[in-house]
């Protein structure tokens, strides 16, 4: 049963309907429910299903599994958790999944389950955590000979406003013939460059991109980029695309049988095609329901776009409120294109707000510390992968990110960049 499931995203049709004709056992354990729950939502369509589907996620929530046979089951379990907008259980099942790996030594599939914990803390606005996970990942790619991510880093560097990082990284990936033909995975490259665009207000280049990325999806686009695709459109007075990708972003947020996650990220994409008390109910119905989950960077985002309304409507007050919660809440995180974004309203409703510097030590992942610290004393690369046990490659990679940050070139401004800031 666990094999099947272990397919179970890339299943042919004929594979899920089996699912649904499988005989469960008595009683039925996390995996068949899933299997079962997913073949029946395939061949009788939504909502049948669903409510053993969610008896499925919550049989892997609330009894852990162990041994490396069951890694691949918690990854498509943890995969569903995000498609159906279930914030809790998708971050205990991704932190579960990266431990399970690590604890059977399963480098086969530990960089796809740090990648899917990555994309959990980007939605939580654990920036500096996404970042760590990502980096390991990608260093055991490169160690390993592994084919390259899904484009997470992409994300990633578009909330921290590091556009050419966001836009090479990106267009490596796109020359990737792993990647580029791949439906799936181009979709969310493209959403990544929608997300980078809306957060620096570049509504038109967010639009191109959204679309790109609804059209090469398979499904017509997922929950997070149809999103992104209604807000761009509603800035560029584009309503009636914004308003196909309203509609198709409600069918996947009612995926989630009423989770406040789904349900807030469509209240305010339905807030911004709204006027008047509609639209301002909408967005506070936006802000209590992503209030009450993990996710504080959607929570941040509708705080936002609720203080630009206000601010539009000359309720400045108001509207500060909300944009200084907005903006603190993208500082924290490090969300430097969205916190540019809230600066630029609050500076616009008569309010001063001042960012953080955009590059400091904090912001090293500890393994680009300790490569930035043993280059600094003069170790060559071949030198610090033998130290750390790592590859040359996977050396060079983390200094390129290391240089990038400290905002410098080469390995003689390293110990200047290191030094502490005088007291």
């Amino acid at each position: 049963m666990v094999q099947v499931a272990i397919t179970l995203d890339r299943a042919v049709p004929g594979q899920r309907r089996a699912g649904a004709d499988l005989p469960l056992a008595q009683p039925p354990d996390a995996t068949e429910l899933l299997l079962h729950s997913v073949g029946v939502i395939y061949t009788e369509g939504f909502p049948h299903g669903t409510d053993v589907l969610s008896r499925a996620l919550d049989a892997f929530v609330s009894a852990p599994v162990t041994g490396d046979e069951n890694i691949r089951a918690l990854e498509v379990a943890a995969a569903v958790a995000r498609n159906h907008w279930a914030d809790a259980g998708y971050d205990i099942l991704t932190a579960r999944v990266v431990a399970l790996a690590r604890e059977a030594g399963a480098l086969s599939v530990l960089p796809s389950a740090l990648d899917r914990r990555a994309a959990y803390c980007v939605d939580a606005g654990d920036l500096a955590d996404a970042a760590e996970a990502y980096d390991e990942a990608e260093a055991i790619r490169q160690a390993t000979g592994m084919e390259p991510g899904r484009g997470g880093l992409g994300r990633l560097a578009a909330l921290r406003n590091e556009e050419n990082a966001a836009a090479e990284h990106i267009e490596r990936l796109r020359r990737e013939p792993r990647i580029g033909d791949s439906a799936n995975r181009a979709a969310t490259l493209e959403y990544a460059l929608a997300l980078l665009y809306n957060g620096l207000a570049r509504y038109p280049e967010a639009l191109a991109a959204a679309q790109r990325s609804r059209e090469r999806h398979p499904a017509g686009g997922f929950g997070q980029a149809l999103s992104e695709l209604v807000e761009a459109a509603v800035r560029c007075h584009q309503p009636g695309v914004a308003q196909t990708a309203l509609d198709a972003l409600c069918m996947r947020t009612r995926l989630g049988g009423g989770k406040d996650w789904g349900l807030g990220v469509e209240a305010r994409s339905r807030a911004l095609l709204a006027e008047g008390g509609a639209a301002e109910e909408l967005y506070r119905e936006a802000i209590d329901r992503l209030g009450r989950t993990r996710m504080r960077l959607p929570l941040a985002r509708a705080r936002l776009v609720y203080g630009e309304w206000l601010r539009r409507e000359r309720r400045r007050g108001e509207a500060r409120e909300q944009l200084r919660a907005a903006h603190g809440l993208f500082e924290a995180m490090g969300a430097r294109s969205f916190g540019g974004r809230a600066r630029q309203e609050l500076a616009a409703s008569g309010e001063t707000a001042h960012s953080r510097r955009s590059a400091t030590l904090d912001e090293l992942t500890p393994q680009e510390a300790r490569i930035a610290g043993l280059a600094d004393e003069g170790l060559s690369n071949p030198e610090i992968a033998a130290r750390l046990y790592i590859s040359p490659s996977t050396v060079d990679y983390h200094l390129k990110k290391v240089f990038r940050k400290l905002g410098i070139r080469s390995r003689t401004q390293l110990h200047r960049a290191l030094a502490p800031a005088p007291g």
